[in-house]
């Protein structure tokens, strides 16, 4: 329920706001030459994970797509902090009130959080078909 939140907040800030999301991502060294697929894409995504996470069938999936986007989202941050001049903030609502570190700190958190979900969710191997005879 946290993703679906999440994502679903993520991405109706940034339509709310789309031009300046599209300008902010626009002005970042590592994405300006995918601004447009980046400003779509990215809020597309958002809402079509949590949709997923809705239907119990793609629930795993989604999971594992919630987290590959936030361990995108964080190596995004964190190469923007370490290897960047200029620190664009694409962000909104709430989450434009944090700062970067600790930013940094609630997407690594979401990352464990999808991480556990993965984990709990995964089909569990059978023990006895994974034991080899000893000769």
């Amino acid at each position: 329920m946290l993703f679906i939140l999440l994502f679903v907040y993520a991405a109706v800030s940034k339509f709310l706001v789309f031009d300046e999301f599209k300008i902010q991502i626009g002005q970042s060294p590592v994405l300006t030459n995918y601004t447009t697929w980046v400003a779509w894409g990215v809020p597309f995504i958002e809402i079509l994970i949590s949709l997923m996470l809705i239907i119990p069938r793609f629930k795993l999936l989604a999971l594992y797509a919630a987290f590959t986007l936030m361990t995108m989202f964080t190596t995004y941050i964190f190469i923007i902090l370490n290897f960047s001049d200029f620190i664009p903030c694409s962000c909104g609502g709430v989450l434009e009130k944090l700062s970067w570190t600790e930013h940094l700190i609630f997407n690594i958190i979401f990352v464990i959080l999808a991480f556990i979900g993965v984990v709990i969710l995964s089909p569990q191997k059978n023990d006895n078909t994974s034991k080899s005879v000893a000769l």
